[in-house]
């Protein structure tokens, strides 16, 4: 059987992709700089509605540079949402910094206003508060941004927003990632749009992006020699790879049209299995769905394994929820707040939750496939 992959990279059939590349060896721009990476930037940042951006090498890069930016460094204080990949918080250890994680809401599955609420009070009696608050937008949906900003307004500490995986989302006729401080996305080969490898960091303050260009290549100053009087990074997109980008944001809105049609089809080929939910959707935005996620309730006899061992071993890639950060071996030391007495949410979600293949090149008979493995499971443990 051909594989049935989580998600993949999809170039678009009208190959416009290959044109901007082929520009690229055409005119032999094919370094970390040119008229594709340029453009790039331009263009993300028309499409998502803000004043500047900086493409970068990958979107823990421009984590790290837009932390930076923000004035993070050695013994501050950042708070980080738990349930999310570790890239969203590798790079506060990277400054030398503490990351303090926030449990999740349970109808948004990102960060808890009420959570974020008690690590603030907290701050406040310890006389130390966050130099940042780093709010990840988790399988395509905004987190619930206003009480967050009020918060982070009230405590006047600056939002990064983690979109990595909601390219395209809304948060009340807002595109995610341009509602805090800084805004990063993630172009890595599983997200809704590819760059093999790359990120970009936008903002409406110009000074945080220009900082981040700048320190992404190397630090050098615009002297005739080598003149470096802070430290860099090799952080720059390529042109090769820009043009690619290019090519993949012409068809984005395709794709998240596509990413909506996986997700009501799993929806609706479910709904009369009471033990699975599907990933809540809040009325406050429109969702990229990048990945369609289920839930097992706790009674169920079938469990989250039973189903990623069904479908690998017919070749179909699906996977748990993240691991929330919290959790983690690496991260166990650090401070974690929640709003409930009972399990934490983020726990819960990870102990019941399945990623589902979710990839737009996926036919309607491939995820019948899916639906009809799952739907058999359940038959059998009746």
């Amino acid at each position: 059987m051909t594989r049935i992959y989580l998600a993949s990279p999809h170039m678009s059939e009208e190959g416009y992709e290959q044109t901007y590349v082929k520009e690229a060896f055409d005119t032999n721009w094919v370094a970390p700089l040119g008229p594709n990476v340029n453009q790039f930037e331009q263009e993300l940042a028309d499409y998502v509605g803000v004043k500047s951006a900086s493409a970068l090498s990958s979107g823990t890069a421009a984590i790290h540079l837009g932390l930076k930016a923000l004035g993070v460094g050695e013994g501050d204080i950042v708070f980080c949402s738990t349930l999310t990949f570790s890239a969203s918080c590798n790079p506060i250890l990277y400054l030398g910094a503490t990351p303090v994680f926030i449990d999740s809401d349970a109808a948004t599955w990102n960060m808890c206003p009420k959570a974020l609420k008690k690590a603030f009070e907290d701050a406040i009696k310890r006389h130390q508060l966050p130099k940042a608050v780093v709010v990840v937008n988790l399988y395509g949906q905004s987190a619930d941004m206003d009480p967050i900003l009020e918060l982070c307004q009230k405590y006047n500490v600056p939002i990064l927003e983690d979109a990595a995986e909601s390219l395209g989302s809304t948060y009340k006729g807002r595109m995610s990632g341009t509602i805090g401080d800084i805004g990063i996305y993630s172009f890595n080969g599983n997200k809704i749009i590819t760059t093999s490898g790359g990120g970009m960091m936008v903002s409406n303050h110009e000074a945080y992006t220009k900082k981040a260009t700048f320190w992404a290549t190397q630090s050098r100053e615009a002297e005739r020699h080598y003149e470096h009087q802070e430290l860099g990074y090799n952080y720059r997109m390529s042109n090769v790879l820009a043009g690619i980008g290019r090519g993949q944001l012409k068809v984005l809105n395709d794709r998240i049209v596509k990413k909506k049609e996986i997700y009501e089809t799993y929806k609706e080929a479910f709904r009369d299995i009471e033990d699975i939910e599907m990933m809540n959707i809040c009325d406050f935005g429109e969702s990229n769905y990048w990945l369609s996620v289920m839930t097992l309730k706790e009674t169920s006899q079938v469990k989250p394994l039973d189903i990623l061992l069904a479908l690998e071993k017919e070749n179909i890639e699906s996977r748990p929820v993240w691991k929330p950060m919290h959790m983690q071996p690496v991260f166990k030391q650090y401070p974690f707040f929640t709003a409930t007495d009972d399990q934490p949410v983020s726990e819960d979600y990870f102990n019941r939750g399945v990623c589902l293949p979710s990839d737009t090149k996926m036919t309607a008979r491939q995820q019948q496939s899916v639906i009809d493995i799952i739907s058999n499971l359940f038959s059998t443990k009746k």
